[in-house]
């Protein structure tokens, strides 16, 4: 638990946005200012306890950093775009820095930035479900081996009553979505650290009856590309879909090239595909290595649905990465978790995040949710 009150600058009043808000201001152990050009988006949050907000443009480096003034930190709920100015801002204001960013260009400008950090101040990008949770649980399940061969990472944030032929509703970030679909992968392959092809490497499984597929996308394998090397044989990251979703997006993005157009894509899929807050969020991390002379493998799953909390409707994804972003800033403020610049998400200890208020919420509203060690 937090010891003092803490007062959070957070940029973003999105739907993950608000959800980050509403999370930490109910502890009371928070009081967060929430900034955003869009005056409807902050309306919404003008009525909640120990939550202020205010019009900032965050491309204006000045006003970032008076907003950060007497702040401990700064949470970027936006687009990935502007998340190293932000970053920058944090580093002369000397506050931390937290961010839900996929996008590999942005963390590595991050990274620069941290490089400056000063004692105390911290630089953590990629909070939240994919990457964030899946690097802290798939680098809790490499624990234990003599010597690791595959670990594998599955996340989907799917609806739960798909009806379309895309299989699909949006649930989050457009711009991440296409980012995720449209650039290069990192993996390791046969020990060697090399980048993949987005929508590749197709697979298929069943799980609970349901029938899904997995593919590659870019940026949910974190900085576990860069903590594993010369220690696992395969490791990568999939984007877990319903059946024949990837073939769809396939034709959008390669045969239609509309990789290389990707505000006219945007505009397809956001005046095409509904959005929905009925979805429900697939976490699925298998590793396999050797330890006594057999080969084991220890699997950790877990389906996270939408839910009401707070006297409202959360969508999966909603719990998830709010929860997600909400429980590593948690165990920084309390001192569980320390350091100085760069954080990588596999810095947190499994245990310690889901024993966490706000990390619970993995382990409350999953279903098959294990924590496996190796026996």
């Amino acid at each position: 638990m937090a010891q003092s009150t803490h007062d959070v600058l957070l940029l973003g009043a999105g739907k993950i946005g608000r959800a980050i808000a509403k999370l930490l201001a109910a502890t009371g152990d928070y009081r967060v200012l929430v900034g955003d050009i869009d005056a409807t988006a902050l309306a919404r949050l003008k009525t909640i306890d120990n939550v202020a907000v205010e019009r900032i443009d965050v491309a204006n480096h000045q006003a970032l950093v008076a907003a950060m003034a007497k702040k401990s930190l700064v949470i970027s709920a936006c687009s990935f775009a502007v998340n190293p100015g932000i970053a920058r801002a944090a580093l002369a204001a000397g506050i931390s820095y937290f961010d839900l960013t996929e996008d590999v260009a942005t963390t590595r400008a991050v990274l620069e930035v941290s490089k400056q950090a000063k004692p105390g101040q911290v630089f953590m990008p990629q909070c939240g479900l994919a990457p964030g949770f899946i690097s802290i649980a798939g680098h809790h399940l490499t624990k234990g081996f003599d010597r690791l061969d595959e670990v594998r990472l599955r996340v989907g944030a799917l609806p739960q009553f798909p009806t379309n032929e895309f299989k699909y509703n949006l649930t989050w970030s457009t711009d991440g979505l296409i980012n995720e679909y449209c650039n290069p992968c990192e993996v390791i392959h046969e020990g060697a650290r090399i980048d993949a092809l987005p929508l590749e490497g197709l697979e298929h499984f069943s799980l609970d009856g349901v029938d899904y597929e997995a593919f590659n996308t870019s940026g949910g394998i974190g900085t576990l590309w860069e903590t594993l090397p010369g220690k696992v044989r395969n490791l990568d990251y999939k984007t877990v879909r319903y059946r024949g979703h990837r073939d769809l997006v396939a034709f959008l993005v390669n045969e239609l090239r509309l990789s290389s157009r990707r505000d006219l894509l945007k505009d397809i899929l956001e005046n095409a595909v509904p959005v929905t807050f009925q979805d429900v969020v697939l976490v699925f991390c298998t590793v396999t290595g050797w330890k006594d002379g057999y080969l084991h493998q220890v699997t950790d799953a877990r389906k996270i649905y939408h839910e009401q909390l707070m006297g409202e409707s959360w969508s999966a994804i909603q719990i998830t990465t709010a929860s997600g972003l909400c429980a590593v800033v948690d165990l920084v403020t309390s001192g569980k978790l320390s350091g100085q610049g760069f954080l990588r998400q596999e810095q947190v200890g499994l245990d310690e995040f889901l024993a966490n208020r706000f990390g619970k919420n993995y382990r409350q509203h999953a279903t098959n949710g294990v924590t496996p060690g190796v026996a």
